[in-house]
């Protein structure tokens, strides 16, 4: 494949930052991959695995030359990160992020469009993993996953082809919605059950770890991964995480009557719309 960008970098080379570099890579979508990171350990570690030719912890550096910029770290910080980037870039650059909310990144690049030099359209893979870091990155981490892209209403439709395009030469499947469409949709999909499995695994008493099998484990999966990320992630998106946490109360409440009072058929009822449900998006 004639690679499709230069020089690209990627900022936060950690599980998705990496796993992008390695699919770059592999794929040979960019000549050069330069990788921006906190320390020179995560950085050598990164270019060790194969996830990016070369790395600087100097942000203005590493983005300087750049043709397209990922920005793969956590949502608290990828707002005040766009606004460097779009001072140190060329103009017309082309940047997206992977942040798991979207309302707060792009609106706060919307806020100041007419005086950027870059062009952002932000983004969201829905791929990830527990585990942290470059040393878990995978460079098949996004194949036939779904990368949600967020233009905003003033974005221009060839920059989000542009950042569409990205995604499916690194493997992945695109799908275009608006940032609160986005965000409403991973509040149920994704942050009010992550907020669930570390409440399970809180309530779960130490004393009964010994007992646990596959169902609890699987169920609490989520729950190990980063407190600062996920932190992050809820409660810039509070207002639907909060609702959708209310609405699987009022769930577990239906459950937990059907119980008290012995209604083995409406007990089976809840659990079977529960099976189906579950049973719908395969194993």
């Amino acid at each position: 494949m004639t690679a499709q960008w230069d020089t690209v970098a990627i900022v936060g080379v950690g599980l998705i930052g990496g796993s992008a570099g390695l699919a770059l890579a592999k794929r040979g979508v960019a000549n050069k991959i330069i990788g921006v990171g906190r320390s020179d350990t995560s950085l050598s570690v990164a270019q060790n695995c194969g996830a990016i030719s070369e790395g600087t912890t100097n942000l203005k550096q590493g983005v300087a030359e750049a043709d397209l910029v990922l920005v793969a770290t956590r949502v608290g910080v990828i707002g005040s990160q766009l606004e460097e980037i779009d001072s140190y870039v060329r103009p017309g650059t082309l940047i997206t992020d992977a942040g798991s909310t979207k309302q707060s990144i792009v609106d706060g690049w919307e806020q100041y469009r007419s005086t950027r030099k870059a062009r952002f359209v932000g983004s969201h893979p829905l791929a990830g993993s527990h585990r942290r870091g470059a040393q878990a990155a995978d460079s098949a981490l996004f194949e036939n996953k779904l990368a949600v892209v967020t233009p905003a209403e003033s974005t221009p439709k060839k920059d989000t082809e542009s950042v569409s395009i990205f995604w499916q030469l690194i493997g992945a499947q695109v799908c275009i919605l608006s940032p609160p469409e986005h965000d409403l949709l991973l509040a149920s999909a994704s942050h009010a059950p992550h907020i669930i499995a570390a409440a399970l695994a809180t309530a779960t008493p130490r004393e009964t770890h010994r007992f646990t099998a596959g169902g609890w484990r699987d169920t609490t999966r989520i729950a190990a991964g980063d407190p600062e990320l996920w932190a992050d992630i809820v409660l810039d998106n509070a207002k639907a995480v909060t609702a959708q946490i209310e609405t699987f109360t009022e769930a577990s409440g239906q459950l937990k009557l059907a119980i008290e009072a012995g209604d083995r058929s409406t007990l089976i009822k809840l659990l079977t719309l529960a099976k189906e449900r579950r049973d719908a998006l395969g194993s």
